[in-house]
């Protein structure tokens, strides 16, 4: 039996399932694998909130459409959440705490069984305040639970012909925050507006990460190591142009995570 099939098997047994669906490769492989699995009795449901970055949710309804599950959305208010909005570590387990608890909700309502995550095992490597939300709300992980890690997703959704195989990650806006600093719609406003204004001089992997005035851009190491002075400049123009007073371009390729390095950092930030 192959992996695919493996995975296959286990959500079969789940008899009915809807997935926590971003439209990044990891839930758009366990959307697939669902839809092979369950057919009708699957739902692919994507979360919208301002922490949602401009064209998530498009790219998601076309990777349901290509894969043959049913897409809907909710709408989640993890902004109306205090311990959210204060942005310590544990953010992300208010944010999941606000997504599981909608979708928990919405499974009883229309008799799905579970609600399943596209979680892997790499996952378990990093800094998830979000998985003990999850098992809070008795969600499952197939990818972590049969030990399949990034590069093996990536190569499953290959094989499964899934649209959003090579996608890069994507994490909610919120995730160019620092901790500590406070999360609110005006600046999660700013930085789509920074990151769809350094994309559209085409740059495809990157961040803005938002401290007050100041946008910091991260770039992907290979557009970094070509990145010319024009393009310095022209990056510039368009983060200030998005509302930063302040730009600067990082000199180290943009890594994910890399604010979950320092849990005890806080910046003062002047607005």
């Amino acid at each position: 039996m192959t992996r695919a099939e493996q995975l296959e098997t286990r959500i079969r047994s789940l008899e009915s399932s809807i997935v926590a669906f971003s439209g990044g490769v990891d839930s758009s492989l366990v959307a697939a694998l669902a839809a092979r699995a369950l057919g009708e009795h699957s739902l692919a449901v994507t979360a919208v909130s301002p922490a949602l970055a401009t064209g998530e949710l498009d790219g998601a309804r076309d990777v349901a459409d290509a894969i043959g599950i049913q897409h809907e959305t909710i709408t989640t208010a993890e902004l109306e959440r205090e311990a959210y909005r204060a942005n310590d570590r544990d953010r992300c387990y208010h944010c999941k705490t606000e997504l599981y608890e909608r979708l928990a909700a919405l499974a009883s309502r229309r008799g799905y069984a579970t609600v399943l995550s596209g979680a892997n095992a790499d996952d378990v490597g990093d800094w998830r305040p979000g998985l003990r939300a999850a098992a809070e709300h008795g969600v499952i992980h197939p990818l972590l639970e049969a030990g399949v890690g990034k590069d093996e997703v990536r190569r499953l959704a290959r094989s499964l012909r899934v649209p959003s195989a090579e996608k890069p990650a994507s994490p909610c806006l919120a995730s160019r925050i620092p901790y500590g600093t406070a999360v609110d719609p005006t600046a999660l406003a700013q930085i789509d507006r920074a990151e769809l204004a350094v994309k559209a001089l085409g740059h495809r992997v990157l961040r803005v990460r938002h401290y007050g005035r100041l946008g910091r851009v991260e770039l992907d190491g290979a557009e970094l190591d070509v990145l010319t002075s024009e393009g310095r400049q022209a990056i510039v123009r368009a983060v200030i142009g998005a509302g930063y007073a302040e730009v600067e371009i990082s000199d180290e390729p943009f890594r994910s995570g890399s604010l979950n390095a320092s849990f005890t950092k806080r910046l003062a930030v002047t607005r």
